[in-house]
């Protein structure tokens, strides 16, 4: 049944996309405009990782699953353009090297 959205995979997902916000931070230069699209990735993966947290609470492990892949979407995308700081961690990112 590995084609089946079980509470027990959502779980380890919430569980590594929630290490991956952690570990990021935002290193881009505050006054600068990146700044902006850091803290921008860094809201959105924080948003869908609480309504991530919702679905699985409600059962809705379809959606949950979504949410949090956008989640890590979002934390990978800002890890490999270089705007959070995720201590070359590739076990919890895809970095470009």
């Amino acid at each position: 049944m590995k084609d089946v959205i079980t509470p027990e995979k959502i779980r380890k997902y919430l569980d590594i996309t929630g290490l991956a916000l952690d570990k990021a931070t935002i290193i881009a230069p505050g006054s600068s405009y990146i700044a902006e699209v850091a803290a921008d990735f860094f809201d959105m993966a924080s948003r869908y990782y609480r309504d991530a947290n919702h679905f699985y609470e409600k059962d809705d492990y379809v959606n949950a699953f979504a949410a949090i892949n956008y989640a890590h979407g979002w934390l990978d995308a800002g890890a490999r353009l270089g705007i959070f700081d995720v201590s070359e961690d590739h076990r919890l990112f895809t970095l470009a090297k």
